[in-house]
């Protein structure tokens, strides 16, 4: 286990999977992420790379060949090294092995850097492709926050506020956990979605390209908040396990396969392509 802090914070990351395990507030004594307790989700905040989500069969096919990936992909269950540290700021880095060019065929560097500014984690998503062609790929979080976040309040007082007012469009699952390929309207005119167990009985609540690049999880009954910016990921999913104390806040860029999707990497929803030597990276913070 890693951990970094400073005055106001201390960040625990396990290596495997280069994971955000704990969050943890000194000023008001409040451990902000879920406790990955097996029995509902034995996950605290898994990194999704090379893809977000499930794919068609979990199959893809690039130039001829099919490949086999599970959901969100091999990331999370991989060993990272820690590439640079200091006391408020930490650098794991993943790289292509034999095993992973079986699965997805490039050659990559992938970095997640935490960084600690006063009461504000940032989590940054650096990927390079390092092979000698184009590379597709999607990354994205799954941070699971617990709720409720104080004593003698329950579930259903909390509540995601948007940081717009709009309509938000609702993208349905298939069993598979597949994008369905009409959306409905969700939230309208509004900013506020209130929590419920039964909120996600239908599996996760996924947006696309909404106006709202943050969001608070909040109680009228407490002082404890959590503000979530996610700007620059075009696809948001929102995510408990069936009845667990906790709630995910799941900013991607990529998507899972929708229903009707012909299996080809490039031209998969939300897909990233770089060129050899290219950069591409992303923030979301967490401000408590």
């Amino acid at each position: 286990m890693q951990t970094i802090k400073n005055q106001i914070l201390t960040v625990k990351i396990n290596p495997k999977g280069a994971e955000l395990i704990s969050l943890f507030n000194h000023e008001n004594q409040t451990e902000y992420m879920w406790n990955a307790d097996p029995i509902f989700w034995g996950k605290s905040s898994p990194v999704l790379f090379p893809i977000v989500g499930s794919l068609k069969n979990n199959v893809y096919r690039f130039e001829g060949k099919e490949y086999t990936l599970p959901r969100h992909g091999f990331a999370r269950d991989k060993e990272f090294i820690v590439e640079s540290f200091f006391e408020d700021s930490i650098t794991f880095l993943l790289t292509h092995d034999e095993n992973s060019l079986q699965v997805f065929p490039f050659k990559f560097e992938f970095r997640l850097i935490y960084t600690l500014t006063n009461n504000t984690l940032s989590v940054t998503y650096s990927v390079k492709n390092i092979g000698e062609g184009e590379m597709f790929f999607s990354v994205g979080g799954h941070p699971a926050f617990a709720v409720p976040m104080a004593e003698n309040t329950n579930y259903e007082n909390y509540y995601l506020a948007f940081n717009k007012t709009e309509t938000f469009k609702r993208w349905g699952l298939t069993n598979d956990g597949l994008i369905q390929t009409k959306p409905f309207d969700f939230m309208v005119n509004t900013n506020t979605l209130p929590l419920t167990k039964e909120l996600f009985y239908d599996d996760a609540i996924v947006f696309k390209n909404i106006d709202s690049d943050a969001v608070t999880l909040k109680s009228d009954k407490v002082n404890q908040q959590l503000r979530f910016d996610f700007a620059g990921f075009p696809f948001l999913g929102i995510w408990a396990a069936k009845n667990a104390n906790f709630v995910c806040i799941e900013p991607w860029c990529g998507i899972a396969d929708s229903a009707n999707h012909n299996q080809e990497l490039t031209e998969k929803e939300g897909i990233i392509c770089l060129i050899p030597d290219e950069l591409f990276g992303r923030t979301w913070s967490v401000t408590v």
